[in-house]
């Protein structure tokens, strides 16, 4: 069985975010050490706050959880599966842009009832 993620400390998520912050306003590449512990840390916050097995969000190639009251899959795809990028994932998760824009745009792949995540985000 996978290691369950665990969301980081106050603390460390703000040193976390203050370095990705810095290098996107600075135009310079991002840290991968600190983009996998951000993905993951709200990933495991979404799990967290909307425990289930319905949707499966997928962050590749950092992690993926599943989340969501709702129909129980035992094998394979569960019924509903989000999928994005880290940047993307990040930027949902802040608030700085909506499931539904993302979505329109194309950064976003849903399928599945379940699949619109507009009221579980921002994670903020």
């Amino acid at each position: 069985m996978p290691a369950r993620l665990r969301p980081l400390a106050d603390s460390t998520l703000a040193d976390v975010l203050g370095r990705l912050d810095s290098a996107a306003a600075a135009g310079v590449p991002t840290s991968t050490d600190d983009e996998r512990a951000a993905v993951k840390h709200y990933l495991a916050v979404l799990a967290e706050r909307h425990p289930g097995k319905s949707v499966e969000v997928r962050v590749p190639p950092y992690a993926a959880v599943q989340c969501v009251e709702g129909a129980r899959h035992t094998r394979g795809t569960p019924p509903a599966v989000v999928e994005t990028d880290p940047e993307t994932w990040l930027r949902l998760a802040r608030g700085v842009v909506g499931f539904a824009d993302a979505r329109a745009a194309g950064r976003i792949r849903a399928s599945g009832e379940r699949s619109d995540l507009t009221d579980l985000l921002p994670l903020t």
